[in-house]
């Protein structure tokens, strides 16, 4: 008597999924309508983040970051460089972002994808502007040597709000980092200190010891998608092909604005639109601030 059930049932979620793949539109807003989304989420709700620090051993700093199928990993090189005449007292850092061919569908072998520059610019702007690191803290000698930080971010899942994913993913990885140890040799070269090696060597310590870096005002971003009167937060990748208004927001822990970023769309950012998207961020900057303090003293214990 149960299978007339079942086989009904199956035939009305064929029906479901072939409504949402040939009229896409129409299916999300019917659910736009109930103020709800075909996942089930809210529309101001954000999807499951969780960030694992550490993930790279060999790196000096790195994270692994989720955001619901959006997966972000941040590993952080320094090495030691000869700082510009511009900027004698500064260090460097080198943002770049990566999405392989395993990441998604329409990034093709052997061709780079259309994002990558545009995140990359992104991000080193935002990281910069933001004020979060003293580039002088950087500095080893000055005007003979500071470090070059080089903050590669790899795309694994590209599921949507690509640019969220890998500004958490970054900073998760810069709250992580460990400059490490150096000294200056007996040709007056900065060489690396290995922890074998500690004060045994006859050699002038520069840093004594790893240590961490002073972030100051963290960003945080939220990815709101505009339609008509409707704000989604925080889109899948499906949600972004359908909707072609996006909408970025990034603030520091304080609640500063740092950035708005809108790449065009045909729906008008009004202010009130925007004051609602900023209200959402800042729901968000909270929750992610929490979710890094809380990951950062783990590894502290």
């Amino acid at each position: 008597m149960g299978l007339p059930n079942a086989s009904e049932d199956l035939s009305s979620e064929m029906e479901v999924d072939a409504f949402r793949r040939l009229f896409p539109l129409r299916y999300f807003e019917r659910h736009l309508a109930e103020s709800i989304r075909p996942d089930g989420r809210p529309l101001g709700k954000s999807r499951e983040t969780s960030i694992f620090l550490g993930a790279v051993s060999t790196a000096n700093g790195s994270a692994l970051v989720k955001i619901g199928s959006t997966t972000m990993l941040t590993a952080i090189k320094m090495e030691v460089m000869t700082p510009s005449l511009e900027s004698p007292d500064e260090g460097c850092l080198a943002v770049d972002f990566f999405m392989p061919p395993i990441c998604s569908p329409i990034v093709r072998p052997g061709r780079p994808a259309e994002a990558s520059p545009v995140v990359s610019k992104q991000l080193s702007d935002t990281i910069l502007s933001s004020r979060m690191i003293d580039l002088k803290e950087l500095s080893l000698v000055s005007g003979k040597a500071a470090w070059m930080t080089y903050l590669d971010i790899y795309c694994l899942d590209a599921d949507g709000a690509l640019f969220d994913a890998a500004l958490l993913s970054a900073v998760a990885a810069l709250s992580h980092l460990r400059i490490p140890a150096v000294a200056m040799n007996d040709d007056g070269k900065i060489v690396l200190v290995s922890d074998e090696d500690g004060q045994n060597q006859a050699q002038e310590l520069v840093n004594k010891e790893k240590r961490k870096l002073t972030l100051r005002s963290i960003p945080f971003s939220l990815t709101c998608i505009l339609h008509k009167n409707y704000i989604m937060a925080d889109p899948t990748a499906e949600e972004e092909s359908i909707f072609e208004t996006h909408l970025t927001i990034v603030l520091d822990t304080s609640g500063q604005l740092i950035s708005l970023y809108k790449p065009g769309g045909s729906v008008l950012a009004y202010t009130s639109a925007i004051q609602d998207c900023v209200a959402l961020t800042r729901q968000r900057v909270k929750e992610l601030k929490g979710l890094l303090e809380k990951e950062n003293s783990a590894m502290e214990v």
